[in-house]
């Protein structure tokens, strides 16, 4: 009966091409009635129960005058889904808590194995000294840039396990996190505890303008107070890949205080000697360092540990600081009631390294850690597998990189451009560019 139309009279005649009728949603099985639209009366009720006479005068008591065929329109809607799609807006809070993440993840994904951390750590330990034993055995000028690149890495390496001692996802005894995280970091001329405390700042605040600790935006203001040189040397590559030494001694630009200083405003009372402890350890690795260059010679101890370090903290910023830039949409940075761990967290980036991935120990992986950085490292990718479906559009899937990571480059070049300071005011920021620059 769908071809058909109801005339004046209620006779039926076919219904033309042009004409069709609203497609309706299907009415319960015990509803038997059944509306159609008519121009000019009340509705046409069709009884699916009723023979043709009662049809009939059903149709002669409730059409009051002639009536003309209708043409009823579907709504233009999207024309895939049927549905109107609304634009994502990264700055808005997500429809799910922290606690929703934390139960879409796997339990066996927060156990932390300590005999499997330090098999790590003997790994690259046993690399470091290896690839040094035979640069200098060799000493070529053609296997000294391999080295640096390799060695460089591998400094990297030693960081970022380091680094999850500080979180004490290295394992669950403070005592051996501390120790390997002060021999560890040490070696490569980093204060344990006074970068695990401003790391541990970091992860706090997070998305925060003020309160966060590193690679945060610079507002308007103080960005318009740093003279040209200095603004031209912060978007200017390489030498922002080389801030970490600086930051170390002197924090970021409108902060101020130092990672060796135990009266700092890093640090408070009860984190002194801890400070004091990093600090000793520090200065024995570099007096170390200066008794070697005595025995080994100045040029030898460049190949062997200066440039190695220098690549070391090129990777360290590099990573660190795409954990936080060059997404290509623009993202939130907050202040005020708009921040929040959660919010500041999820606008952290998960980067793909390629071959790289398995030496630094998936740091790359860093959504998950950031909001959850007990999690051990070789659990992160399960975690954040997990986890997917909760983040939903929070989650931006990073490029599938080729075995080494060149594409970043790019990435790290148009951010450098683009991404230099938020304005003054506002709970919700976004980066700006100076056209100046």
């Amino acid at each position: 009966m769908a071809g058909l139309l109801l005339s004046e009279a209620c006779g039926l005649r076919p219904l033309t091409a042009a004409a069709h009728f609203r497609p309706r949603p299907r009415l319960p099985a015990a509803d038997t009635n059944r509306s159609f639209p008519f121009s000019g009366s009340q509705p046409f009720r069709l009884s699916t129960v009723i023979g043709p006479g009662a049809l009939l005068r059903d149709c002669m008591l409730r059409v009051s005058a002639p009536a003309r065929p209708i043409v009823v329109e579907e709504e233009k809607r999207d024309n895939v889904s049927g549905i109107q799609t609304e634009e994502f807006d990264p700055g808005m809070p997500p429809p799910f808590g922290l606690a929703e993440i934390r139960a879409a993840i796997p339990k066996h994904c927060w156990v932390k194995n300590t005999w499997r951390s330090m098999s790590y750590v003997v790994r690259d330990v046993a690399v470091v000294f290896g690839l040094a034993a035979a640069a200098a055995s060799i000493n070529s000028w053609v296997v000294w840039p391999l080295y640096w690149a390799a060695q460089g890495t591998m400094f990297w390496a030693l960081f970022v396990l380091g680094h999850d001692c500080g979180h004490g996802s290295f394992s669950n005894n403070h005592k051996l996190n501390s120790v390997v995280g002060h021999l560890l970091h040490s070696s490569i001329l980093v204060p344990y505890h006074g970068w695990r405390i401003s790391h541990r700042t970091h992860h706090q605040n997070h998305g925060h303008v003020e309160n966060d600790e590193s690679w945060h935006p610079l507002s308007e203001s103080v960005y318009k107070s740093l003279d040209t040189p200095t603004r031209k040397l912060r978007f200017t590559f390489p030498f922002p890949m080389l801030a970490f030494p600086f930051y170390l001694w002197s924090r970021s630009p409108g902060k101020s205080g130092s990672h060796f200083n135990p009266e700092s405003d890093l640090f408070v009372r009860n984190e002194k000697k801890d400070v004091i402890t990093s600090t000793a350890c520090w200065m024995t690795m570099a007096a170390l360092l200066a008794g070697l260059t005595l025995v080994m010679g100045p040029l030898q101890m460049f190949k062997l540990y200066a440039i190695p370090y220098l690549i070391f903290v090129m990777w360290l910023d590099f990573v660190t600081y795409l954990h936080h830039h060059g997404h290509e949409e623009k993202l939130p940075w907050y202040r005020g009631k708009e921040w929040s761990y959660l919010r500041g967290g999820l606008t952290t980036l998960d980067r793909d390294y390629g071959w790289i991935n398995n030496i630094h120990h998936d740091i790359g992986t860093h959504v998950i850690h950031h909001l959850f950085p007990q999690i051990p490292h070789y659990n992160l990718i399960e975690a954040t597998e997990a986890a997917k479906p909760v983040l939903g559009k929070y989650y931006r899937e990073p490029e599938k990189s080729a075995p080494l990571p060149f594409h970043l480059i790019g990435v790290l070049a148009t951010s450098l451009k683009r991404d230099h300071y938020v304005s003054d005011a506002g709970d919700v920021v976004y980066y700006k560019k100076d056209t100046e620059l």
